[in-house]
């Protein structure tokens, strides 16, 4: 394995948080014996291109400093190869770090768990979900109601951070309407059925700690589906809360199923992945085996 480590910085994840966490998890590699290159883009499309140049030349591994979205941008450079991941989780959401068990918004303690893993060849299979062949994702694939939010919570300029979008999910409640699904699991037949929303997990949280998959385990081959089904405003807005505890999945409109490939139609939805828009419906994702290999 090559001695330089590819550090992946996102210099404005989480208000800033990224720049100055690149420093302590930069020493705790040196510190280690490693030299450290790091990359840092003009925008995304540019960042991925150079570290996948990185990957294609051999680095050690890469160690991604940032939130969600830096995570996911990585992901696409390193899921299918044997260079392996770390994180220094420093964004607003952190939902991938939580789900692996690394440490979040701890920059100098990230990097000495992935520094003492290279050095102690402590490195974990990990699967990954793959949409339409292309776009890897680690944690939850969401449609319906949620990307409904996504949308909005995007377009929206203030307030900054987790707060836009409580606000944006409030706003999405005074237009909700169940969406008609066509949902196929695996080889299984397709089923219609009303739903305000489904997620397809292989990771149990997004949107900062929202556990819509709790029992997502990231290494057993298959994904948690939760499909919250067709439901009063009223019954949403009793629901939703309930998914910070994971006590959801207890609910009578709440259904969970497990499987390897799942293919999800609705018309009017779009879908997003690892908190990233992937476009409209339909999509099919796939759980990939060990198809990342991640420190820590």
């Amino acid at each position: 394995m090559s001695a330089e480590i590819t550090l992946f910085v996102n210099p404005t994840a989480g208000r800033g948080r990224g720049a100055h966490a690149a420093q302590p998890a930069a020493s705790a590699l040196r510190d280690a014996g490693f030299s450290v290159r790091t990359v840092v883009g003009a925008d995304a499309p540019d960042a991925l291109a150079r570290l996948r140049a990185a990957v294609r030349e051999g680095t050690g591994a890469v160690v991604a400093v940032g939130g969600d979205g830096m995570v996911s941008l990585a992901l696409q450079a390193v899921a299918g190869t044997l260079v392996p991941l770390g994180v220094v989780a420093v964004g607003t959401g952190n939902d991938f770090a939580r789900a692996m068990g690394l440490p979040v918004r701890d920059p100098a303690r990230a990097g000495r768990l992935a520094a003492e893993a290279l050095k102690g060849g402590r490195i974990r299979d990990v699967d990954l979900g793959r949409v339409d062949g292309g776009t890897w994702y680690g944690t939850v694939l969401c449609s319906g109601f949620d990307s409904r939010v996504n949308d909005r919570g995007n377009r929206m300029r203030l307030p900054v951070g987790k707060f836009k979008y409580d606000l944006a999910m409030i706003a999405e409640l005074a237009a909700f309407r169940p969406l008609r699904y066509r949902i196929t699991l695996d080889d299984g037949p397709a089923v219609e059925t009303e739903a305000a929303l489904v997620a397809v997990g292989n990771g149990s949280s997004y949107g900062g700690g929202m556990r819509i998959c709790a029992g997502a385990e990231p290494d057993d081959g298959l994904f948690d589906v939760t499909v919250v089904g067709d439901c009063s405003r009223t019954t949403l807005l009793k629901v939703f809360p309930r998914v910070y505890r994971g006590t959801h999945l207890s609910h009578p409109k709440v259904t969970v199923h497990r499987a390897a490939k799942v293919t999800l139609e609705a018309a009017g939805s779009s879908a997003y992945a690892d908190g990233e828009p992937l476009g409209p419906l339909p999509v099919t994702a796939v759980c990939e085996p060990s198809a990342l290999r991640l420190l820590g």
